[in-house]
């Protein structure tokens, strides 16, 4: 239903005021104490043109099929059908038992039902540098939302677009007309449990689902299934989980076992499924390879493929293993000439370092831009070291070389509460939507959250002095 402004007439002024007292205070750790929100707070959601947002909202389908392509050619891979290289790339640096967990028959078919790619706003339009499968930032997105409609501003995906998407995600995959679900946040994504925790009364209030947030402790094992237990001493039996954790944390998670015991034998739905080699970075670059092309094509259809390949930049496996003499890395040049060996690019100047380096998945350093170096950022002594580091990480941690694409000049105000004012920047944007798998192939998007972060940052993350909001169209 459209937003109805409940405080008309406001001043942009007083808009980012009211902004900034009705979005729930400690949805993430702030650093300083007198602050009720961790970064700046804009009096409108990010404008879109109708045409972005049509992309974006047909740009979900794209990446469900994508997952189900990349599940498909790992599966293929495994059982000797596909390229050995592909399971090997995706398995590498992998306890046993986490790579045997993500092939187990029960699992073998399942994918993220929730999908975030991380799209930096270009001169050229988007490029998504990432795929997130256990993201962050759907609480204070819905929070922000609801917060905006007050003023009666409404943004994509509707006011309350991410707990109903949520709450029908969890419908299409339990069956259940008003599942019980628990999101389930470990120590180690534990700056996300206060934004779950809204995420999850928000659901209970629209009375959209039966949800909870809960730590893993907090989750106990009968014959009958997997179970919570409430203040008043109720106990309730779980249709579904939702993973807050990362897979690289697994073994660090109380109860674990018992989470994983009831998803094997189909006594809890659990999504995130539990595969490691769904959240690595590095099947951008296996899809950019050039053998897989057909591999590629066959499972996408050539229209979706051509979508994605302008979506996702080039990208390579930082691989150290040498080549025959005439081997070079495919569409990778220093100076012009063909590269065999990544130690080439150490002699490339500033201006030639166009280039990000991330450790692919399965690390403490993979999420939250904690491993990410930005090449041209960095002094040679750094890239030299930056590069032997990822190139000696190869077994345990691999790493990828991904294309830096610059995101777009913009303009951005923003409520300087110590001024009282609404103040302006040049920044630019990375935008986040987050789509809900409702049906076999179909998506919906529940929200788009977007980062502003100051023109003179080259990584776009949730710093203090970043714009987050929602987004719209514009009118």
């Amino acid at each position: 239903m459209p937003c109805t402004a409940i405080m008309p007439n406001l001043t942009v002024r007083e808009q980012a005021r009211h902004l900034y007292e009705a979005i729930p205070p400690g949805l993430f750790r702030v650093s300083d104490e007198h602050e009720r929100i961790a970064w700046r707070i804009s009096p409108e959601p990010f404008v879109l043109s109708a045409e972005q947002l049509a992309r974006i909202q047909e740009l979900g389908r794209d990446l469900l099929a994508f997952y189900r392509a990349l599940n498909n050619l790992y599966n293929r891979s495994a059982r000797g059908s596909a390229p050995a290289f592909i399971a090997e790339y995706l398995d590498r640096g992998k306890p046993e038992r986490v790579v045997k967990l993500g092939r187990q028959n029960r699992f073998k078919q399942d994918l993220p039902a929730i999908i975030r790619p991380d799209l930096i706003l270009t001169d050229e339009g988007f490029t998504a540098t990432e795929l997130d499968s256990v993201p962050g930032g759907m609480g204070f997105l819905g929070a922000t939302t609801e917060a905006y409609c007050q003023l009666g501003i409404e943004s994509a995906g509707g006011a309350d677009g991410i707990p109903k998407s949520f709450a029908a995600m969890t419908r299409y995959l339990t069956h259940a007309e008003h599942p019980t679900v628990a999101i389930v946040v470990s120590d180690e994504s534990a700056d996300y449990r206060n934004e779950m925790g809204w995420l999850a009364s928000a659901m209970r209030r629209l009375g959209v689902a039966n949800a909870w947030l809960r730590a893993p402790n907090e989750v106990f094992f009968t014959e009958d299934g997997l179970f919570i237990r409430h203040d008043d001493g109720r106990e309730e039996r779980l249709d579904a989980i939702y993973r807050n954790f990362e897979m690289f944390d697994l073994y660090n998670v109380p109860k674990q076992e018992l989470m994983l015991y009831a998803a094997r034998h189909n006594r809890v739905k659990m999504t995130p499924p539990p595969k490691a080699n769904l959240e690595e970075k590095l099947s951008f670059a296996l899809f950019h390879h050039y053998a897989l092309a057909p591999l590629w094509i066959a499972e996408l259809g050539r229209a979706c493929f051509e979508r994605l390949r302008t979506l996702f930049p080039k990208t390579w496996v930082m691989d150290p293993r040498p080549l025959p003499p005439q081997g070079v890395i495919a569409g990778l040049e220093a100076g012009g000439s063909p590269v065999a060996d990544f130690r080439r690019l150490i002699e490339l100047g500033k201006s030639e370092r166009e280039y990000v380096v991330k450790p692919s998945g399965f690390s403490e350093l993979a999420w939250g831009s904690r491993g990410v170096k930005v090449a041209n950022d960095l002094t040679k002594e750094e890239w030299s070291a930056t590069i032997d580091d990822a190139l000696a990480s190869f077994d345990r941690t691999p790493y990828v070389l991904q294309r830096f694409h610059k995101g777009k000049r913009l303009r951005q105000d923003y409520f300087d509460r110590e001024r009282d004012e609404v103040r302006t920047y040049d920044g630019r944007a990375r935008l986040c939507p987050y789509y809900f798998v409702t049906g076999d192939d179909e998506v919906v998007l529940g929200g788009i959250l977007a980062t502003i972060a100051p023109a003179d940052k080259r990584l776009i993350h949730g710093m203090t002095d970043a714009v987050m909001t929602s987004c719209k169209v514009e009118s």
